[in-house]
């Protein structure tokens, strides 16, 4: 069955003649000025910079590319972890007619020189000392990179290479290039249109190496000023930039939505230091993947197992209260005045508390999207008071496809957003159409034609679309188990639920072709470890602590919860724990800390088969 839904039209405040990235931004440079544009720590205090400051850094660095010889159209690589100067460089390589290109910091050197290869890089920017040793490593197989730019040159002071360059020679060298030609950078920003190619976004590569997506200034736009739908965001309005900047939904967050909205990014100091910095900075608009808002709630789940009796009763009544008032509104219906009193009373004594302690008090609008979450976990936020909603997209259609209207649905992604088409091919897949669908990828136009075919965009999910139109997504296409008995089982949702669990961090089920399931489960370090304390369990390290009997019946015994919800084919048999500590510097974990499914199943087939040779 062929089902399609087309979402109504919003009204959107429209910028005249804003219809590229640079023209937006300048724009807003010009009409902010002294407004804060964005703060950073530094020695423990945060620091404010303005939009005039914000557009000066952009445009002499963008001028320096211009001396150095960047012609419009080559390909500029940002090689850093989330800080300012990465839209220096990135909003200076588009107004200079470039094409920025973000690398995930954590990716090994061979990483970096297929990226910059197969983008054709012309000058590559680094963070530090460490992302600069990737460099000198693969620079004889990578002639086309003319020059390497470092923000930060600590430990480099005696560092010399005629191929490298402080950042703050390129800045001095674009403002000299500046004022020694009035009117070239009006003149390059304008120069830009909407149909070019603006910056490219390289998939995580689960299934292969890296494909380069190909994103236009039209489909920035268009994303930008669709946006309202579903998420509001003033100048008023505070969040807290912390996941890689070159993955498109930190890059829409943090360096397009504010190019409408003019709400105040605040750059965390590191993705360990989130939790502290986002008690500090108390956002009101929160956007995570599941896996930050899990510690959140983990964080709290170990808190309350060490609470006195008293405070442990206190956060279950008020938790409770929270949980009728969000499951009545979640059903469509108003709950009753006296229930909302009592409400108030459980937020002012406890669930205010809770709030404050994960900095998220004075959140408006929390999201949740480039991976799926447990529904349970969406109605614990939305119980504390907290209006989280899920948003659903793409790389491939930059970002936002679907989201969240009035009426929350559990289990859904919510409905689709202006402008945009969503239908469900008779094989299930959920395939997307409207202006934000990318160009294609890059060098590859066989990828190309198997994702676009007759304008629309093949996601690779399955789903399915309800009466209400609201989407369901079930899994990915390739993601899918068939048991050895024929049943089709989707992983992600009893994935989901273990991940619910304070103890488990990620997992991973098994069992296509095989006759029963099984899982690799990632425990959550930190909160085991307390477990294992607190019961006097001896380890020494991560391995042992993995091995040790105690850890392995807390993890079977969450299992074994988790089982309950489940038919008797889709329940985990057995479990293997994964005995290293995986980061997102590590190959089985993607840079917004998933495990990848299939290089999982690889690496550890050994695991895995003796798993089911001992069923033999």
């Amino acid at each position: 069955m062929n089902v399609h839904v087309r979402a109504d039209s919003i009204e959107r405040v429209e910028v005249e003649g804003c219809d590229t990235i640079p023209r937006l931004f300048w724009h807003q440079v010009r009409a902010r000025d002294a407004r804060v544009a964005f703060r950073e720590k530094h020695l423990g205090i945060w620091r404010a910079t303005t939009w005039r400051d914000y557009g000066e850094r952009a445009k002499w660095t963008g001028m320096g590319l211009v001396k150095l010889g960047l012609e419009r159209g080559e390909v500029v690589s940002i090689l850093a972890e989330t800080i300012p100067e990465w839209l220096y460089a990135d909003m200076g390589t588009m107004g200079a007619g470039g094409v920025a290109n973000g690398i995930y910091p954590t990716d090994a050197a061979k990483q970096v020189e297929y990226i910059l290869n197969d983008s054709r890089s012309r000058f590559l920017f680094v963070e530090n000392e460490e992302q600069l040793d990737k460099w000198l490593e693969i620079r004889e197989r990578c002639p086309l990179v003319r020059k390497v730019f470092v923000f930060d040159m600590e430990g480099l002071s005696e560092f010399r290479d005629p191929q490298v360059m402080p950042f703050d020679e390129v800045m001095a060298l674009g403002r000299e290039h500046d004022a020694a030609h009035p009117g070239l950078w009006e003149k390059l920003v304008e120069g830009s249109k909407p149909g070019e190619l603006a910056l490219l976004v390289y998939t995580s590569g689960t299934t292969g190496p890296p494909k380069g997506a190909m994103l236009s200034h039209r489909n920035v736009i268009f994303q930008i000023r669709n946006a309202d739908a579903f998420i509001p965001m003033s100048q008023d309005d505070e969040q807290l930039a912390f996941l890689p900047l070159c993955h498109v939904a930190e890059r829409t967050f943090t360096a397009f939505l504010p190019l409408r909205s003019g709400a105040v990014a605040n750059f965390a100091e590191s993705i360990e230091t989130v939790a502290e910095n986002v008690r500090e900075v108390a956002p009101t608009t929160f956007f995570a993947v599941p896996r930050i808002w899990e510690r959140f709630y983990s964080s709290i789940a170990i808190r309350m197992k060490e609470a006195t009796w008293t405070g442990r009763k206190a956060y279950q009544w008020a938790i409770g209260i929270g949980l009728r008032i969000a499951e009545a509104q979640l059903n469509g219906e108003r709950p009753p005045s006296w229930l909302m009193l009592l409400y108030r009373v459980a937020d002012f004594l406890v669930l205010d508390n809770v709030k404050r302690a994960i900095g998220m008090h004075r959140v408006r609008f929390a999201g949740t999207g480039a991976a799926p979450i447990a529904p349970d976990l969406i109605k614990w936020y939305r119980a504390l008071g907290i209006d989280m909603r899920e948003v659903y997209g793409q790389t491939e259609n930059c970002g936002l496809a679907t989201g969240m209207p009035d009426r929350i649905k559990l289990g859904t992604v919510g409905v689709a957003a202006p402008h945009t088409e969503v239908r469900v091919s008779p094989e299930g897949e959920i395939l997307l159409r409207g202006p934000h669908v990318f160009m294609g990828y890059l060098n590859q136009p066989e990828k190309t034609a198997e994702a676009l075919r007759e304008g629309w965009l093949h996601t690779g999910d399955v789903g399915f679309i309800d009466n209400e139109g609201y989407l369901r997504i079930t899994d990915r296409m390739k993601d899918i188990i068939i048991t050895a008995g024929g049943k089709n089982i989707t992983p992600s949702e009893i994935e989901n639920q273990l991940k619910f669990s304070p103890y488990i961090s990620d997992a991973v089920v098994v069992g296509d072709r095989r006759k029963f399931l099984t899982c690799l489960v990632m425990i959550d370090y930190d909160n085991v470890s307390k477990y294992a304390q607190d019961q006097n369990v001896p380890f020494t390290d991560f391995g042992s602590l993995c091995r040790s009997r105690e850890v392995q019946d807390l993890i079977w015994s969450e299992i074994e919860r988790v089982n309950e919800n489940f038919a008797k084919v889709e329940t985990i048999k057995k479990f293997r724990l994964i005995e290293q500590q995986l980061t997102a510097e590590d190959e089985e974990v993607t840079p917004t800390l998933k495990l990848k499914r299939k290089f999982v199943n690889e690496k550890y087939k050994g695991l895995i088969d003796g798993m089911y040779a001992e069923a033999v």
